[in-house]
């Protein structure tokens, strides 16, 4: 499919991170771009500034009807999205050309060198050092990011469109419409059991995404994977790795070891030894592609992070909130890792929401072991997104199997009320739901208590 003939752009599920980062490229490229969501977000804000026509009602009466003509339309969906759907309904039986969002990522990055991140856990935040390095580097890159960014208040960074810069998600095995030159993967922990039969065929989809690699391309892998490819790590032996780590002043500082040379002193903003490994990752993919080792560290340095990626909301000395999207157990260690560093001795509270009945199902005891490692847990509900209820998995269940000092299931309203009473200075917030739209409420009540 030639995009070039395609004049307008209609996007079902515009408010999706991945969705709305697609629909402001093409409003760069000077197309027509309208769409439909079920709630109005920031992300759908921003959008409207953009000149975005975007309906918030499932109705096909509202569809402008500059997208109403097959020939010059393409229609993007997510897999969020219910194929049932009227609106994704009246395109189909109509007749338009409809494509996953994976598909057209496909499509607008195939004619670019495309440096693809993958892993089921890491991939927003590498990519996002990764597309921040190319722009300070001043490449010709646009880069997808399944986050707004905190340097750019984006999910798109664009410098160009030579160059390519994208998440490849797992998720529906949608890295496979990909042909990235250069490829990472960060991590293959099971995960996405509602689409993988096992731990193994999610391996084995992996693998199957490295032979999608181009035949002069390169492939960067977590050292410790079952993969042949170019690896990274942090105090390990491997091809590029962080040494000499320490904290000063808050910062990570540390030395890159490459196959050719030390950067010594490098400084980074994020913590966490996992977020350290991703900024090897990023800074291994520049590297390779050649991008100067010392433009590199200037840049690596100014990196801010994503939001809802231990993001702080307060940092006083009296109080400390912090919103992650973690909602994978591997993904909650990787946060108590990094709070620990930060506070060793105090006590930290944590409200989390569960994230899918099928996750929460799969890794009960493993959230279980993960949660208990703070000092209290708040529960809230579990967050359907795209599931049904699934009999006898609740946050209840859940909870009876978390061994914390103190452990309760609350509601939404509840939450600061519950963190006011118990008085610990660390707080975090975590889940991939929509505990996050509750995270700028929090913040502004109890800013006022502390």
């Amino acid at each position: 499919m030639n995009l070039k003939t395609i004049h307008n752009v209609y996007f079902i599920g515009i408010g999706g991170v991945g969705m709305s980062a697609l629909a402001k490229y093409f409003v760069a490229l000077g197309k027509n771009v309208g769409g439909y969501d079920k709630v109005s977000s920031a992300i759908t804000e921003s959008l409207l500034e953009l000149g975005i026509d975007i309906q918030f009602e499932t109705t096909v009466n509202q569809i402008d009807e500059s997208f109403i003509n097959p020939s010059t339309t393409l229609v993007v969906f997510t897999p969020a999205i219910s194929k049932s759907n009227v609106i994704f309904q009246y395109f189909e039986t109509h007749n338009f050309k409809i494509l996953k969002r994976s598909e057209v990522l496909g499509l607008v990055t195939e004619l670019t060198q495309c440096l693809a991140v993958a892993g089921t856990h890491g991939k927003t935040t590498t990519s996002s050092i990764l597309g921040h390095l190319m722009y300070e580097c001043n490449e010709k890159v646009t880069a997808f990011i399944g986050g707004i960014t905190e340097n750019y208040q984006s999910n798109l960074i664009q410098n160009g469109t030579e160059i390519s810069v994208v998440e490849a998600d797992e998720f529906d095995r949608s890295f496979l419409t990909l042909r990235p030159d250069f490829a990472c993967i960060t991590s293959m922990d099971a995960d996405h059991l509602d689409v993988y039969s096992s731990e193994e065929d999610l391996a084995e989809t992996f693998k199957a995404f490295t032979k999608k690699i181009k035949p002069s391309g390169k492939l960067f892998v977590r050292k410790g994977l079952p993969l042949e490819g170019i690896t990274y790590g942090v105090n390990e032996d491997a091809d590029y790795a962080a040494v000499n780590v320490r904290i000063e002043k808050g910062l990570y500082c540390f030395d890159l070891k490459t196959p050719s040379i030390c950067i010594e002193n490098i400084q980074f903003h994020l913590p966490g030894t996992h977020n350290v490994s991703n900024a090897v990752a990023a800074m291994a993919m520049a590297l390779e592609f050649g991008c100067d080792a010392g433009s590199l560290t200037k840049a690596l340095k100014t990196y801010k992070g994503v939001k809802r990626r231990f993001t702080y909301q307060i940092k006083s000395k009296e109080f400390v909130f912090i919103d992650d999207y973690a909602h994978h157990p591997k993904e909650i260690n990787a946060v108590y890792q990094a709070v620990r560093e930060m506070y060793p001795t105090e006590k930290v509270a944590v409200v989390f929401q569960p994230h899918l009945f099928s996750r929460t199902r799969d890794f009960v005891d493993a959230f279980a072991e993960s949660l208990s490692q703070f000092d209290a847990v708040f529960l809230l509900e579990i967050y359907p997104a795209r599931e049904l209820p699934i009999s006898g998995v609740t946050s209840s269940w859940l909870l009876d199997k978390i061994n914390s000092p103190v452990k309760k299931l609350i509601s939404k309203p509840e939450i600061v009320t519950e963190i006011k009473n118990i008085g610990f200075p660390v707080m975090i917030t975590l889940g991939a739901g929509d505990i996050g739209v509750e995270v700028s409420g929090l913040k502004k009540k109890l800013s006022y208590a502390y």
